[in-house]
Parts: structure tokens; sequence; C-alpha cells
């Protein structure tokens, strides 16, 4: 593996998972430095992450006031030196060795370029999310298929239209070139934002499925109905962002009340 790689990982009253995350990613040679954004922990969880970095020489941490999921990773991102960055949940536990096929697969990749691994559960399963179509509002109405975990995993990378942003790995200076996240979003729908925009910028948006990270999920104490309010207005966000013409702005001002009531009924 050639280049120095960054892990970003951002902790809102994530639980004793980020512990796990991040000894994984202290223990696995491939990770050069960790960088921690603590948007809001409580007191016991803010006292380990300083310990934690006092005995991790290349390990650091900010703290915010806890901006948004975006906004933490592109603060985390300023403060990293590595060729790579590295975003990942901290309720992910990267398996050895993800790091060098994604590695790989920017390789010659048009920039911009993201490659994102495998994500799986408890079970070994593929979860939701990981390999995904282009977000359009058809299927955010679901008509059609958006999520691709039910297709038969491919034996290399293949291309698709976005991965997810609980792992996943760009050159530094690809997302430089995009500007990080967008920090209109406060969470959820960030990672399809970024993986669109790379795409038409003339960009790659790659999905590794030999590159694997445990998933818990579901570990953060926030109630589900800010998760789920802040999701819908994500999902207005974007496709009012990404709207072409007049005709699909009006289209998309009418369907935005039922995504979110769509949003609520699964909930």
């Amino acid at each position: 593996m050639s280049g120095s790689v960054a892990a970003l990982v951002v902790s809102y009253h994530t639980g004793p998972r980020l512990v796990e995350c991040l000894y994984a990613l202290k223990g696995d040679p491939d990770v050069s430095e960790i960088v921690i954004t603590d948007n809001g922990n409580p007191p016991a969880m803010q006292a380990w992450l300083e310990r934690f970095v006092a005995a991790t020489p290349n390990a650091r941490l900010v703290r915010l006031n806890n901006p948004g999921f975006g906004a933490g990773i592109n603060a985390a991102a300023r403060l990293a030196a590595s060729d790579y960055l590295l975003a990942i949940n901290p309720d992910c536990v990267i398996r050895r060795g993800a790091l060098q096929p994604l590695i790989a697969a920017l390789n010659g990749a048009p920039a911009p370029a993201i490659a994102g691994g495998r994500i799986f559960d408890l079970k070994g399963r593929e979860e939701r999310g990981a390999r995904r179509k282009t977000l359009t509002l058809a299927r955010a109405l679901g008509i059609g298929r958006w999520t691709l975990e039910h297709e038969p995993l491919p034996p290399g990378p293949i291309g698709v239209g976005a991965i997810s942003g609980a792992f996943f790995l760009m050159r530094t200076k690809d997302f430089q070139m995009l500007g990080g996240f967008d920090e209109g979003y406060f969470i959820h729908v960030e990672d399809v934002d970024l993986c669109r925009r790379a795409i038409e910028a003339g960009g790659a948006v790659i999905y590794v499925p030999k590159a694997g990270a445990l998933h818990y999920g579901s570990t953060s104490d926030v109630p589900s109905a800010f998760v789920t309010q802040h999701k819908a207005k994500s999902l207005a966000r974007y496709f009012r962002k990404f709207a072409k013409g007049p005709f699909e702005t009006l289209v998309v001002a009418l369907a935005v009340p039922f995504i979110g009531l769509a949003l609520k009924l699964r909930r």
C-alpha cells in the first residue's frame, strides 16, 4: 500500500462502540493518523477520549458544538495531513486489511473519486445502503429499487451511484476539490450528495466488496423522531438542490411533504 491514511471519526452520544471503533483503527497498520470530532458526548466519554488521544501519538481530537455529521468530518479533514481520508462511523469496526482494496480501487479512477466498502451486521449480512443507484425523486417515493444489497455480490470493484458515508475512502485532494461535505445537511443524505457531486464533476463512485467493516448501528441515544425529522429535511434539501429546471423544481415542491410523511409512517 502506498500513501498515508487519516481515519476521520465523528461522535455524538455514540456509546461504548466508539471505543471498539477507535481501538480497531489504532491497531490497523494501514491507518497513519486518527482525527476524532467530538460533537457532544457525556463527560465520562469525553474523559476517555482525552486519555485515548494522550496515549495515541497519531491521534487528534477536536470538539464542536454539534454542527452535524458532515461539518464534523470537514473539521477533522482540515486537521489531517495524509494522502487519503477514511470516513468511518463511530459504531463501525474496520476489518483488518480493508484499506488496501479501497486504495487499489482509487488508483487510476477519474477525479474526484470515492470508494466505499461492504458494510455488514453482526450476522455477516450486508447492510442496506452500502451500494446504491443515484437517488432520484421517483426512487425516494418507492418507485423502483434504490439500494442494491439484494443484488449478487460483485466479484470486484464496480461503479455505483452512491455508497454509504459510514465507511468510505477518498484521496484528500479529491475531497478538497469537492469542498468536502455540504454542511447544509445536519444528518443523513450528505453522503448521497457528495457522491452525486463527484459523478457530475466527471469522477467515479466505486463499491469495493472486499473492503469490509462491521456496523453495529443504532448505538446513539438520540431519539428516532429527531433523526427522522432531520432525514426528511435532508431529502428536501437534496431534491431542491439537484432539481433541473422549473418543472422539476415544482414537482419537488409538491412531493417533498409526502417524503416526510412516508418516513414517519415507516418509523
